[in-house]
């Protein structure tokens, strides 16, 4: 039985899914583990119980453990956590990229990896990030990927527990191959993604802050405009060194960490909120744009 659910990353992935527990109906111990201003808000919403800055103290105890963070903090968390956890806890993603994590699970649980560590991805997300955003219904009807491990079935032992409260605040588990994933994934939201935010800070660089421009460019470009440039620049900035690391290792799949995606989820709200948006004057060509290399 799970008592006590560790979720590391209380923002919008993690918030929501703590809310959406507390909505449907859990009423075990939710421990949140982030940054202080992130507790503190996360607390005064009522998504957790309790907040813990230390990843480990946070998950001593738990019975699951969600790391609701970029995948280049996932794959440190998994190192850092995995062996402190006890033999009955499984520790579970929601990272958009899944072949380099699934190989650090395996890397630090060994042989006994399947019963461990379940790889997943929630298709749910919002524009903005923060647990500001965050929403009891964000997964309701939504798809929850699993991409098993070898020899795992997903639906027995604490994982099958897992996914029966995933199933318990709407979500709906579909079961996909490692490498199918990744492909797909990089197709439908990775790379429209990357392209539609060059896009939309492209416009601004030609045309700047026009007041015509922000009337009718639509609710993106009215509400945060900087955000846009922000976005673009650090994604690309992922992009590079996701390809940089791909082309050196000679592994299409190795620089997870730096996905762009992630990359720019992760950094950009930072530089945001600093008051330094960037222009992407200097990155501007379709030149520069189509090396990246997403598959």
């Amino acid at each position: 039985m799970i008592q006590q659910i560790t979720i590391v990353g209380t923002g919008l992935i993690g918030g929501s899914f703590a809310l959406a527990l507390k909505k449907h109906g859990f009423a075990e111990r939710i421990v949140g583990c982030d940054r202080a201003p992130v507790l503190a808000r996360a607390g005064a919403v009522g998504a957790i119980d309790e907040g813990v800055a230390d990843p480990v103290q946070a998950s001593r105890g738990s019975q699951v453990v969600l790391l609701a963070t970029p995948v280049g903090a996932i794959l440190d968390l998994i190192e850092r956590i995995g062996p402190t956890l006890g033999e009955n806890a499984l520790l579970t993603d929601v990272g958009s990229t899944k072949s380099e994590i699934a190989a650090r699970a395996q890397t630090v649980f060994g042989a006994n990896a399947a019963q461990r560590f379940l790889p997943a991805h929630p298709m749910a997300g919002k524009e903005r990030s923060g647990i500001e955003e965050a929403d009891a219904d964000l997964f309701q009807n939504a798809v929850w990927l699993v991409t098993p491990l070898p020899g795992q079935n997903v639906e027995a032992g604490r994982s099958g527990e897992f996914l029966e409260l995933v199933r318990g605040i709407g979500g709906r588990v579909v079961s996909l191959d490692l490498a199918r994933h990744d492909r797909l994934c990089a197709w439908i939201s990775h790379l429209p993604q990357m392209l539609s935010t060059a896009l939309a800070a492209t416009v601004l660089d030609e045309l700047g802050e026009d007041p015509e421009l922000l009337a009718i460019g639509g609710r993106a470009l009215r509400d945060d405009p900087h955000r846009l440039q922000s976005l673009f620049h650090v994604a690309r900035r992922g992009a590079y060194q996701y390809e940089e690391h791909r082309r050196s290792s000679g592994e299409a799949g190795a620089a997870a960490g730096a996905h762009p995606r992630e990359s720019a989820h992760a950094g950009a709200e930072s530089g945001v909120r600093a008051g330094k948006p960037i222009s992407p004057q200097r990155y501007r060509g379709t030149k520069e744009i189509g090396t990246v290399s997403l598959l």
